[in-house]
């Protein structure tokens, strides 16, 4: 039986959780919306690849991919997709409001 380290254990802990804890700085001269909105995007049309080949590749029987791989992948392209889609949605109703308002 393997004996785990705890002072280890702890130490990797708090790396991960800093690194989770660090956003990267917004710069104020990349301000784009449309390259903002355009990455996005590509973000979950990524996402979405991913776990679709990772889905062919279990499908396929390939030994180093797992079904917990593929379920996870599976569930971040959805949660990522219905995301866009509620940020599309806001989008449309400003838009809408916008459009609306009197001269």
């Amino acid at each position: 039986m393997s004996e785990i380290n705890v002072n280890q254990l702890l130490a990797q802990m708090r790396t991960m959780s800093i690194e989770a804890g660090n956003k990267p700085a917004v710069s104020n001269d990349s301000g784009d919306f449309a390259a903002m909105l355009k990455q996005s995007i590509d973000s979950v049309n990524q996402a979405q690849n991913t776990s679709n080949e990772l889905a062919a590749s279990f499908e396929t029987g390939r030994s180093d991919v797992s079904l917990a791989e593929v379920m996870i992948a599976s569930q971040k392209a959805d949660v990522s997709f219905q995301a866009m889609l509620q940020v599309r949605n806001k989008l449309v109703d400003a838009y809408k409001d916008v459009m609306s308002m009197p001269m």
